[in-house]
């Protein structure tokens, strides 16, 4: 008596490129990708980042052209981080409407205007002790940083930002940077929040790149324990609650089964930050020639989409988009 097969063979839905690509539960587009850019002062200034291969310290003539190509490769945005001339212990430089990201937002605005220009609002880079807001006796104080942190906002607003993020986790800094930017008459910017954002080891490199390693201590007592599941959830509903428009998950690699639940338990957009340390893991395990980079770096990206993000910040963003535009 011949062997009886099952009728279901998973395997026929697999045999070819082209069936494959028809039954394809989760796809990747441009259109998903945010690219981050590192903006200092000066003139001709485009330095690699030796912890991020690929990634620079650019000025802002040099950050014009470097966001013309991405916008050439489909990719609808940016997000900007500013790494000031001068810092001091209150971060003043955040907020100057002179400062190196206000300046970058304008020249970017105007020569390209179709690019979607988002902020980072937070503290880190601009103060001489690297945490994220006014710090006494060594602690970093809750209420007097949402001041600074809501002239920040306003200060991107005023240069032409279409959306801000904060990225500090101060408690209830989205009602403070919602209150101003209402209040300035700007109530059309949407924000973002680093709603959900964990005291991760794969930050460093992100610091080496925006100079914001902290002088002291850590950042435990306002980023989120790695451990925490349920408190994330309760992170992105205040957000919400406050007027949050975009929320966002960071990391994003360790924490898919934290995007998952964001994105099954609130009706609105979730982001993810594929971060440096992310980055530059795959990165430097395909130098060595341990990993095929694409394949690793295609199969990441959309693992972060699959968990639920429909917004992707991540360093890959124009490699990737390469990839899908072929």
């Amino acid at each position: 008596m011949p062997f009886m097969f099952p009728y279901q063979r998973p395997r026929r839905l697999r045999k070819n490129p082209t069936i494959r690509r028809m039954v394809r539960e989760t796809s990747l587009s441009p259109d998903d990708f945010i690219y981050p850019l590192f903006i200092k002062y000066g003139k001709n200034v485009r330095k690699e980042i030796k912890s991020m291969p690929g990634c620079y310290h650019e000025s802002v003539d040099m950050a014009v052209r470097h966001a013309k190509e991405v916008y050439s490769l489909g990719i609808p945005a940016i997000i900007l981080f500013g790494i000031p001339e001068h810092k001091n212990e209150t971060g003043s430089g955040a907020f100057d409407p002179q400062g190196v990201v206000q300046k970058a937002i304008r020249a970017i605005k105007n020569k390209i205007p179709e690019l979607y220009v988002i902020t980072d609002v937070c503290m880190c880079e601009y103060t001489s002790h690297g945490h994220c807001g006014i710090v006494k006796d060594g602690d970093v104080l809750n209420d007097p940083t949402l001041e600074l942190l809501a002239k920040e906002a306003v200060s991107h607003a005023k240069a032409g930002a279409d959306m801000v993020a904060p990225s500090d986790m101060m408690d209830n800094r989205v009602e403070a940077i919602r209150i101003a930017l209402d209040g300035e008459g700007f109530p059309e910017v949407p924000v973002m929040s680093y709603a959900a954002k964990y005291a991760s080891a794969f930050y460093g490199p992100f610091r080496e790149a925006a100079e914001s390693t902290p002088q002291f201590g850590d950042r435990r007592t306002y980023q989120m324990d790695p451990a925490n599941r349920r408190e994330a959830l309760k992170e992105v509903a205040l957000d919400i609650d406050e007027g949050a428009d975009i929320v966002m998950v960071k990391p994003a690699m360790t924490y898919l089964d934290i995007i998952s639940d964001v994105k099954e338990s609130f009706d609105v957009p979730v982001a993810a930050y594929n971060v440096s340390g992310e980055y530059s893991c795959i990165k430097a395990a395909a130098k060595l020639g341990w990993i095929e980079e694409e394949r690793a770096m295609m199969e990441l990206l959309t693992s972060i989409k699959r968990a639920g993000a429909d917004l992707i910040l991540t360093y890959f963003a124009k490699d990737a988009a390469k990839l899908l535009n072929r």
